[in-house]
């Protein structure tokens, strides 16, 4: 334990007394006698509670596989099931109908709706670029992707495709003409744009060949700056600013008649700087480095410096931007988006601090402790004060309050007013699912947003299912009407409950970073749903999603959906088994080499590299944002299969065999990348074989166990080398 110090009774790792001591604690006013003694008391007073409600989980599932192998799928007997279910404690009653109350949040939460991103808070540049992308070029996001076709002539090619500018500037007038209409013309024809004085307020005036128009809502334009040579225009719609930009010597200012070079939208209103799923801390250096940048985001003072295009780049936190408002006064509007920071769960232990016997903490009581202090640095993000967690994997009400006495506990330990810290309920796992209702009213007075995500929710369903029979197809799994009534539950009651104007109402990511063009046909379904925001994988899916927020009035959809009556839990438990023998043996091989796939491209980056978050092709070469959730669902999704049947063992480890090598393929322009198929011992490759093999026995089906285990296997074998 020479790695360790021992502070009120817990051993800690040198790494993190140093960061602690050192960089996290230094302009605050509590101590390190302070911090260290709560720790000690949250793992004291905590640590118990976790690990009954982990085995509570546990005795759950065992009764549901019972039920299972005795009664086979829920379509068989679905009253007996639901009886079942509320005979066991898994549904409780659901409560009286009660409002949210959450106070002092601020208006990306309440009464803004936009784009939020997830990005991992271990790489500093993605934190980044993701903090920063409170802002986002509509002309650069229009033209490097595939929203404006790249074929023909509008091929973005290697130098500036001026078709392809004039396709951008075209389509930009659209968003203009619908978001911000002339009383009379179009954008695309205004030759000049002019602020003027109209009494003691300024109002925005367009001419056209047609002759001088202004806005048809005189309220959108909302303030000017800039210089003589690039002045700047702030307009405002469903409370999101866009601000166009007048250059008529810039390239692009040359395409249009009124010198607009760029229009500059307000996009990612949210993030998420994740610690969890998309990151891979296995032990006491990682998680210091996840800290360390969560501290330099709520300092200000985190950045990184890269290599771009041959010259070097140092990327900082951005400014607000300062403008006049009509009026002339001062318009300050914030330069970053709202940080918010996912914990891990409720089953993660971390050895970064140890308790009286020497076994690991858990991580969940770790990170509320370490990311709050950090917090408690806050010069740039929450106007309010409020400090954000998102809280992931929690099953059911009560895991819902355990999180919230943590919170309430670390309020004590360092000062903080009560309900400082708020609660981002991640709503992915079944049994809150089930439970919605009831999990809200457990953190009524902390709540700040509810979502839904498919992968881990799906990866979810399979597990507690995993005795009920074959699982269908993922794709398959999509169009069922069990997700649909988990999409609508989510809302209907999330509006039941009173969060339109108080508080989030989220969905979930979009995968093909690529296949901007599809996201635009389809994520405006979100908002059309009541949802205040929706996961997008880059700053630029922020910038184009954010058009769809223009297009929808969020609150209008959520008053008209506001009577609608919640899916049953009937329809919720209702994702049938797979029928025997649909499938042929081609169909079957082709749905365990994509998931294997998948599975072998993720585990061989977070093994070798630490990287928890990764574009993998699929077996069509469509390239998909990976993160455990979706290796969740895929390792699941064999390993239900070799449960029942429908392959072998020796099929899985074969077509793991034979994927490894298009995998390496794939990753053959990495010079530290080390092949998985001339090695089948390596340890990247039988972590991936495990999560299939071994993937009905993880708790809930998680992946964290067994890649934390293979990634500390090979630092240490890194350490020993060096």
């Amino acid at each position: 334990m020479s790695d360790y110090l021992v502070k009120s009774g817990l051993s800690v790792n040198k790494l993190l007394v140093n960061f602690i001591e050192n960089e996290a604690l230094p302009g605050l006013v509590v101590t390190a006698d302070q911090f260290w003694n709560g720790l000690a008391g949250l793992v004291a007073e905590h640590g118990p509670t976790n690990a009954a409600l982990l085995a509570r989980r546990d005795t759950l599932q065992s009764k549901i596989d019972d039920w299972h192998r005795r009664y086979g799928p829920v379509a068989n007997n679905p009253q007996g099931y639901e009886f079942f279910l509320r005979d066991i404690g898994y549904l409780i009653e659901e409560p009286a109908d009660f409002t949210i109350e959450t106070a002092g949040l601020d208006p990306e939460i309440t009464t803004l709706c936009g784009p939020q991103l997830v990005v991992p808070v271990s790489n500093a540049r993605y934190a980044l670029n993701a903090a920063n992308a409170r802002w986002g070029s509509l002309y650069d996001a229009l033209y490097g992707t595939d929203v404006i076709a790249r074929d023909g002539d509008l091929a973005p090619g290697s130098a500036f495709n001026a078709a392809r500018g004039q396709a951008v500037v075209a389509r930009a007038a659209e968003f203009l003409d619908t978001a911000f209409p002339l009383q009379t013309g179009s954008h695309r024809d205004v030759t000049s744009y002019h602020v003027e004085k109209d009494g003691e307020r300024r109002v925005l005036v367009a001419a056209t060949a047609e002759g001088r128009t202004q806005l048809k809502d005189a309220a959108a334009f909302v303030g000017y700056g800039g210089t003589q040579d690039k002045g700047e225009l702030v307009l405002r719609h469903h409370g999101l600013h866009v601000i166009l930009v007048i250059e008529a010597g810039s390239v692009i200012g040359a395409m249009h008649p009124a010198g607009l070079s760029d229009i500059i939208v307000e996009a990612a209103l949210t993030t998420i700087q994740d610690c969890e799923d998309s990151v891979a801390a296995v032990d006491a250096e990682d998680k210091v480095g996840v800290y360390r940048n969560w501290l330099g985001l709520m300092t200000g003072t985190l950045q990184d410096s890269f290599e771009k295009g041959g010259r070097q780049v140092t990327r900082t936190l951005q400014a607000d931007r300062t403008y006049k408002d009509i009026s002339g006064q001062p318009l300050v509007l914030k330069g970053r988006s709202l940080l918010l920071v996912r914990n891990v769960g409720h089953l993660m232990t971390s050895d970064a601090v140890r308790d009286a016997e020497g076994r690991p903490i858990g991580e969940g009581l770790l990170d509320a402790a370490v990311t709050v202090l950090c917090a408690m640095h806050d010069r740039l993000n929450s106007r309010t004060g409020a400090i954000y967690i998102v809280k992931p994997k929690m099953h059911g009400p009560e895991e819902v309050a355990f999180a919230c006495a943590i919170f309430a506990s670390v309020e004590v330990m360092l000062g903080l007013a009560p309900r400082s810290i708020k609660i981002g309920i991640m709503d992915e796992e079944r049994r809150t699912s089930a439970n919605l209702k009831a999990a809200i009213r457990a953190a009524r007075e902390r709540v700040f947003f509810i979502n839904t995500g498919f992968l881990d929710r799906t990866g979810d369903e399979i597990h507690t299912s995993m005795e009920a029979g074959p699982v269908l197809r993922k794709d398959e799994i999509k169009s069922e009407r069990w997700i649909a009534a988990y999409e609508d539950r989510n809302v209907l009651i999330g509006l039941a409950c009173g969060f339109s104007g108080r508080a989030q109402i989220g969905k979930g990511m979009w995968a093909r970073p690529d296949d901007m063009a599809a996201m635009m046909s389809a994520k405006i379904g979100h908002p059309n749903a009541g949802a205040n925001t929706a996961w997008v994988p880059s700053p630029t899916a922020a910038t184009l999603h954010v058009l769809h927020y223009h297009q929808v009035d969020v609150f209008e959809a959520q008053q008209r959906r506001h009577n609608e009556a919640t899916p049953s839990l009937d329809e919720l438990f209702s994702m049938p088994v797979q029928v025997p023998y649909s499938l042929s043996r081609d169909e079957i091989t082709r749905e365990l080499e994509n998931n294997a796939q998948g599975i072998l491209g993720y585990v061989v980056r977070w093994v070798q590299q630490g990287i928890g978050c990764s574009k993998v092709p699929d077996i069509n070469n469509v390239g998909l944002m990976e993160d455990r959730a979706t290796c969740r669902i895929s390792s699941q999704a064999v390993a239900n299969w070799l449960r029942h049947g429908l392959v072998s063992k020796d099929e899985v480890i074969a077509t793991f065999e034979r994927m490894a090598s298009v995998v390496d393929a794939q990753n053959g322009g990495d010079p530290v990348y080390r092949p998985m198929s001339e090695n089948y011992q390596s340890v990247a490759f039988q972590a991936a074989l495990d999560l299939a093999l071994h993937g009905a026995d993880q708790p809930a089906g998680y992946t964290e166990p067994i890649l934390h285990g293979r990634r500390a296997v090979v630092k240490a074998r890194e350490a020993a080398r060096r």
